[in-house]
């Protein structure tokens, strides 16, 4: 115990610090985003705090994607002013970006595809942005995955991920995980061991058994995705399909240049607005209406219900929300199935 209090052992002591099924998740998660260390953490939003808090410090600046999971929103908005960091956001394009940069400015946070509109950021002019301006980038690569998108190759300092979504995939664990340099990892660990967001064990085997079947699981729910992202296109009640699978969206030539699928994440504007969605969400059978996404069911939520809750309408037409958007986590049923349930709902 005292070679270890003197930084003379790597013994595994307790788990706050250490586990050695927690290092298995660990490495696992490295090896996945071609890191050189990794870290699980007790939530998603443990693993972006965390990477956050371990790069920045009072009177820094952040310059954050405007378009993010709401819950990384609300700890930029409502948690980092009273922190003494300021948050500046800028568009998926990184349009104006150079006008943000002052000296104080640390961090480059983005998000892609981002939740729930799937919009794309191009990760390597991101990158280079944040290497021109020295600053550390750190990406949420949970819609992706390491199986579609690789951003460490890209030149990103750090990667994020809600574990609880595509690595886990079983709807039955919440976590967290990021990957890195080794000096980066080590910031974050010292965050976790002292605000307390560690793993569970329990919660890192049934990581590591979700992990081994992360890439055939992904590669069908992609077909699948892509089959009712093409149905709702063609729908009459539909708005707009928001997948970058599909030709019509903004960032389809982006998302074939820099991801290796579309992924299995998508959303939708139904005309009728919150009335039409409400009823939509009520009578969907084979989905479930609940609010996680990246596991073998197929889901359905309303994101002004769930992630952009307690969000006035501007910050909602800032992130692409309508009171009326649907976003869809599509599994792996079978395909006739979902579309059969869609067909239904929507009549």
């Amino acid at each position: 115990m005292k070679r270890w209090a003197e930084g003379k052992s790597s013994a595994y002591i307790y788990t706050r610090y250490g586990n050695p099924t927690l290092r298995v998740a660990e490495e696992k998660i490295a090896a996945l985003e071609g890191a050189e260390a990794g870290m699980v953490t007790s939530s998603g939003m443990a693993a972006i705090s965390s990477a956050l808090l371990g790069a920045l410090k009072q009177g820094d600046e952040v310059i954050s994607s405007a378009q993010l999971y709401g819950g990384t929103y609300r700890l930029m908005r409502d948690v980092f002013p009273d922190m003494g960091i300021t948050v500046r956001h800028v568009a998926t394009s990184l349009d104006g970006i150079e006008a943000l940069v002052t000296p104080r400015t640390k961090v480059l946070y983005v998000e892609t595809p981002t939740n729930p509109t799937l919009r794309l950021v191009n990760l390597e002019k991101a990158a280079a942005f944040a290497k021109k301006h020295n600053l550390v980038s750190i990406i949420d690569n949970t819609f992706a995955t390491p199986i579609l998108q690789k951003p460490i190759a890209m030149g990103f300092d750090m990667v994020v991920h809600s574990a609880t979504k595509y690595l886990g995939g079983h709807s039955d664990i919440i976590a967290g995980a990021a990957a890195g340099s080794q000096k980066w990892m080590d910031r974050v660990r010292h965050m976790v061991i002292y605000l307390g967001g560690s793993m569970d064990p329990g919660a890192a085997f049934l990581l590591i058994r979700g992990i081994k079947t992360v890439g055939v699981r992904i590669q069908q729910q992609c077909a699948n995705a892509m089959a009712v992202a093409k149905f709702l296109q063609q729908h009459p009640k539909v708005a707009q399909v928001h997948y970058p699978g599909l030709k019509s969206h903004a960032d389809h030539a982006l998302a074939k240049k820099q991801m290796k699928g579309f992924g299995s994440m998508l959303a939708f504007d139904l005309k009728g607005g919150l009335p039409a969605a409400r009823k939509f969400c009520d009578r969907i059978q084979l989905f479930l209406l609940a609010a996680s996404l990246g596991g073998v069911e197929s889901l359905v939520v309303l994101p002004i219900y769930t992630s952009h809750y307690n969000m006035s309408l501007d910050e909602l037409a800032a992130a692409g929300v309508t009171p009326g958007t649907v976003r869809v986590s599509v599994g792996l049923e079978d395909v006739e199935d979902l579309l059969a349930d869609l067909k239904q709902a929507l009549a």
